[in-house]
């Protein structure tokens, strides 16, 4: 028999120091506010955000802690009906993301949801309500059962959304349902406490302090992409990329980061550049901003436009960003 004292044994069985570590897949319709809801999880900025749809490319990784458990959040591009290369293999690189994970998460976005109970959606609504159905079918399909998260619930009383929850848990594909607002915080936290509890006895997969799997050249292409596309939603179509191109840690500390943006015409690139240069000097001062206080620490961020018309046709850069071309 043991002379340990009985409460020195309870604190350090192997039952109280055991942790948890696994995926969730974040999935659903383009706009419903995954890379939000993925940035509120995690705590910080992995994923951009954008008015644009279709702003994910390829699969983000973010790394949430909650107590004893380590979550990594693949927040995934939007699913919709694919008509471009670009478009198939990010279609194939979100069903990718859920097919291996844990946990599935459907987001769905309330708004389009209560204009349907009400016949009065528009054209947006009524796209996102048959691409949240193609998911619901798919899901259907594989056997696989979600979690459902009814997103932007801060835009409704709480009356109007219970209707809503029924109608989408009575597809038979969802074991949970969480009312959400990935942007305001609302109902995150339960969700998160949720998802913890359920990932699987094991070691970390990360450091704890590490917030995101990508790249540091990948993240900074990414940042300045979010700052064109808040800045430039309105004028530039959606076929533009950006690529680090070289990047230099100094002495200091500071970093200088060389980018490049791809733009399929010379109308878009004078687009990007605006009257001046202004355009895209203050694109980068935004974007400069965001990575000073990612990496913390100086960052000396050049830019250049340049006119490549079937940048979205090239075998190299899907493999950059970890699409598959042959989709």
């Amino acid at each position: 028999m043991s002379d340990m004292p009985e409460e020195f044994e309870e604190e350090t069985s192997p039952e109280a120091e055991q942790t948890r570590a696994g995926f969730v897949a974040v999935i659903g319709s383009p706009n419903a506010g995954k890379s939000t809801l993925v940035n509120r999880l995690v705590g910080a900025k992995v994923s951009i955000v954008t008015h644009k749809v279709q702003t994910t490319r390829f699969q983000v990784r973010g790394v949430m802690m909650r107590d004893n458990s380590q979550v990594v959040l693949v927040d995934t591009p939007g699913i919709f009906a694919p008509k471009r290369r670009l478009d198939r293999a990010m279609v194939q690189s979100a069903w990718d993301g859920a097919e291996g994970a844990d946990q599935i998460i459907h987001v769905v976005d309330a708004a389009s949801r209560s204009n349907k109970m009400s016949d009065k959606e528009d054209g947006a609504d009524k796209k996102t309500l048959i691409d949240d159905q193609r998911i619901i079918d798919d899901l259907k399909t594989s056997g696989r059962k979600a979690i459902l998260a009814l997103n932007k619930i801060d835009l409704f009383d709480r009356e109007d959304l219970i209707p809503i929850s029924k109608e989408l848990f009575a597809e038979g594909v969802y074991s949970d349902v969480f009312m959400i607002s990935g942007l305001r915080g609302g109902g995150v936290r339960q969700l998160a406490d949720f998802i913890a509890e359920r990932m699987p006895v094991g070691p970390y997969l990360f450091p704890e302090d590490q917030a995101a799997d990508m790249p540091s050249r990948l993240l900074a292409a990414e940042v300045t992409r979010e700052k064109l596309m808040l800045r430039l939603h309105e004028e530039l179509p959606y076929q533009m990329t950006v690529e680090t191109e070289s990047w230099e840690r100094f002495k200091d500390g500071s970093i200088r980061v060389d980018q490049i943006i791809y733009v399929a015409r010379e109308g878009h690139r004078k687009i990007v550049l605006g009257k001046n240069g202004r355009a895209i000097k203050d694109i980068g001062q935004q974007a400069r901003k965001d990575l000073q206080d990612i990496f913390e620490t100086n960052i000396h961020l050049f830019t250049r436009v340049k006119v490549s018309e079937k940048w979205a046709e090239s075998r190299e850069r899907f493999s950059a960003i970890g699409l598959d071309f042959d989709v």
